[in-house]
């Protein structure tokens, strides 16, 4: 996308043969590239929001006219580097809780989404799996979807809180920092499980690798341990909170406008 200086690259999964040789299941990944990303450029990430929505809105299951849509925050609100799924969900427009009471009215709108959000926080916090907390309440509220959002850790520094990925095969919370949970995706919650992540942390070993021109450092080096994030992460990450947030809303509820959504948001 010249225009918007947006690169998107969709590779689709759909054989046996090449998710064993990938190593990824089958499904489809999109990653989006905007190098001006971190830059503070409210229009910029109003246009990266708009595009990231169309994305999110291909890949939606079902040709239901209504869904009902869960949302799940991952990481950590304490970490600044971890807080991007807590954050997404302070940018979006729910809205469950109200079309039940009051109906699509409430709206003026005739076409409404069921929006509704979880945070499940960490196990250290709450001394369960994050999978327990959320199947509990998939089953509960049974959603036609769950769109999960999460940090990533990055293979390059220049992908840094730079390029977005989605994909419809689900996620494996903390897998990126070595920390493995336990996955969640449509064989697990039962549901189709949509992911959305931002790289926003570094191995220290990846920097060196990078800073030294290599295409990596052996498994022994030093810095695989050490985590590295931008010195403005905070800034970057509530940016990043606010497009996400933005672009899933705008996908979910294509009858409002931007300048509608940012009025109900604000």
């Amino acid at each position: 996308e010249e225009e918007t200086d947006i690169r998107i690259t969709k590779v689709t999964i759909d054989t046996k043969n090449a998710e064993k040789t990938l190593g990824k299941p089958m499904g489809v990944y999109v990653t989006m590239e905007a190098p001006a990303m971190v830059e503070p450029d409210d229009d910029y990430h109003r246009e990266i929001s708009e595009a990231l929505a169309e994305e999110l809105l291909k890949m939606m299951p079902g040709e239901a006219e209504e869904l009902s849509v869960l949302i799940v925050g991952l990481g950590n609100r304490e970490v600044t580097a971890d807080a991007l799924g807590p954050q997404v969900v302070d940018n979006l427009l729910i809205t469950r809780h109200v079309v039940r009471a009051y109906g699509k009215a409430a709206y003026n709108c005739t076409r409404m989404n069921l929006v509704s959000s979880i945070e499940p926080g960490v196990m250290a916090k709450t001394g369960m799996e994050t999978a327990e907390i959320i199947s509990g309440v998939v089953k509960e509220t049974q959603p036609d979807v769950l769109i999960a959002v999460d940090a990533l850790a990055a293979r390059s520094t220049r992908r840094l809180n730079r390029t977005i990925q989605i994909t419809n095969t689900g996620i494996q919370p903390g897998s990126g920092v070595g920390n493995h949970r336990a996955a969640l995706d449509e064989e697990s919650l039962g549901v189709p499980v949509l992911a959305i992540g931002v790289p926003t942390v570094v191995e220290g070993a990846t920097l060196a690798a990078d800073l030294l021109g290599c295409d990596r450092l052996p498994q022994s080096a030093p810095g695989r341990d050490i985590l590295v994030t931008p010195r403005d992460i905070d800034r970057q990450v509530a940016d990043l909170s606010k497009i996400l947030g933005y672009a899933i809303s705008m996908a979910l509820q294509p009858g409002l406008g931007l300048e509608e959504l940012e009025l109900l948001l604000s």
